[in-house]
């Protein structure tokens, strides 16, 4: 299973692994607080994209196609997380505010895509 969590939440252990895809670290976040598996900056939406969006929701359906035309283009960064879904429960931590329209959600979305 995949979840998504803000990265400002309380880590549940039931999540399993902790990855951040997000490029930019989150602010007033320590490393040491996260328990991460690993950040995973090379599955995050370019800047160039991340900056068009800009968390408009009027704009989701288009980011989404762009961002899994570029998650299309780049197999080796996401395969690793993909195996780690089949092997168990895996959490994507993200920084945004807006819970619905951000990049983990639809990180989310193309992964179980994959699985099926």
């Amino acid at each position: 299973m995949i979840h998504v969590k803000r990265v400002y939440d309380t880590a549940e252990s039931k999540n399993g692994a902790q990855y951040l895809v997000d490029r930019i670290w989150p602010r007033g976040m320590k490393k040491e607080a996260l328990r991460l598996t690993d950040w995973l900056k090379d599955l995050a939406p370019s800047d160039d994209l991340r900056r068009w969006f800009g968390h408009d929701p009027a704009k989701w359906d288009e980011f989404q196609r762009r961002y899994f035309a570029e998650l299309d283009r780049n197999r080796k960064a996401w395969q690793p997380l993909l195996e780690a879904a089949r092997r168990g429960n895996i959490t994507l931590l993200y920084g945004a505010r807006d819970m619905e329209h951000n990049n983990a959600v639809a990180l989310k979305a193309y992964l179980e895509k994959q699985l099926s």
